[in-house]
């Protein structure tokens, strides 16, 4: 049963699972302001998608418009109304140095957390009025997903499941900080998403195809990268209830990315999802998932499925409007009420 909650806003930090046109006004050249990306919308937005996203579905089931992408100028018309989106396609938890002293680079931005937080403080500073404190206080401040990019890049950067797991303790403190961050500028009312169970997306399947049987799980998921994302996922969980008891005033809730994903994953059928495509890119070309990183989505001659609705990816790193209005309701129904809404 979907509950109601009333606030004024939403400000989203994260990457492309919530980008709303932010990487596009940075990189008008980025595939995703083009055709198909919006295939089911007017025109491309800077959605990493065919259309809508979680962030938007969210918005809609609080009344809410959608929030708009800070780096739209037409943003600036709206006076920021319904909230304000700081994602950023391609973003890391970590700063870009941090990474590269890794000898991990991001090959997408310059954004990380920090500097989408600190747009977010500069829009407060210079856009709000004398009631923003109380209406900060009111507003619903998303704080991810994030920390995804630090590993994609990590893996394409030929990094070890061992290397990859010596990160997650550094991206989950860069959460906790921006967290803590969030707060210290008035956030009330905190949701925390996890990661998604990266070894059932085709990008990963198509780079990892060992042929040890025992490597994959019954839905024919990489277990090894499935334990990363379960990790990070932990140690997150963790994470938010000792911020929980750091601020008692505060409704931190953390946004189980990964079992909303796998409700749908096992449930495929009866949502409508093709069995038979469920590790398959809608938008793509190639091997057993319908995928090539070297010619993806958006690229010339690179098609698109007839029918994008019965695919849960879109395009083997994102997925398809369908797939996040079913992830959207399922996190709706399990977040809303911890926010203390009314049923």
């Amino acid at each position: 049963m979907f509950c109601t909650l009333r606030f004024p806003s939403i400000y989203q930090l994260g990457d492309s699972i919530a980008d709303t046109g932010n990487l596009i006004r940075e990189n008008p050249l980025s595939p995703y302001a083009s055709f198909p990306y919006g295939l089911k919308l007017s025109k491309p937005t800077g959605r990493c998608s065919n259309g809508l996203l979680m962030i938007d579905y969210i918005a809609r089931s609080a009344k809410l418009p959608y929030p708009g992408a800070y780096l739209n100028s037409a943003r600036k018309f709206s006076g920021g109304r319904g909230g304000v989106n700081f994602a950023v396609a391609g973003s890391t938890a970590l700063p870009a140095e941090a990474l590269s002293s890794k000898n991990i680079v991001n090959i997408v931005t310059n954004e990380s957390l920090s500097s989408q937080l600190e747009w977010m403080f500069s829009y407060f500073n210079t856009t709000c009025s004398e009631d923003c404190a109380q209406e900060i206080k009111s507003s619903l401040f998303m704080v991810g997903e994030i920390g995804g990019n630090d590993y994609n890049y990590a893996f394409l950067f030929n990094k070890t499941t061992e290397e990859l797991n010596a990160l997650v303790p550094e991206v989950v403190g860069a959460i906790k900080d921006a967290v803590a961050k969030a707060i210290g500028h008035g956030a009330r009312r905190v949701v925390v998403p996890g990661n998604f169970p990266i070894g059932c997306f085709p990008l990963y399947l198509s780079q990892s195809q060992p042929n040890d049987a025992a490597a994959y799980d019954e839905f024919h998921c990489l277990k090894g990268l499935n334990s990363i994302a379960s990790y990070h996922n932990e140690l997150l969980k963790q994470t938010v209830e000792g911020l929980k008891t750091n601020y008692p005033d505060v409704i931190i809730v953390y946004g189980d990315y990964y079992k909303a994903f796998m409700s749908i994953y096992q449930n495929a059928q009866s949502l409508g999802f093709d069995t038979k495509s469920v590790q398959k890119a809608c938008c793509g070309t190639g091997g057993h998932h319908n995928f090539s990183l070297w010619r993806m989505c958006g690229a010339p001659d690179v098609p698109v499925c007839p029918n994008p609705d019965q695919h849960i990816s879109w395009d083997g790193v994102h997925l398809t409007q369908k797939a996040y209005q079913h992830m959207a309701e399922w996190l709706i129904n399990d977040i809303f009420p911890k926010l203390q809404c009314s049923a």
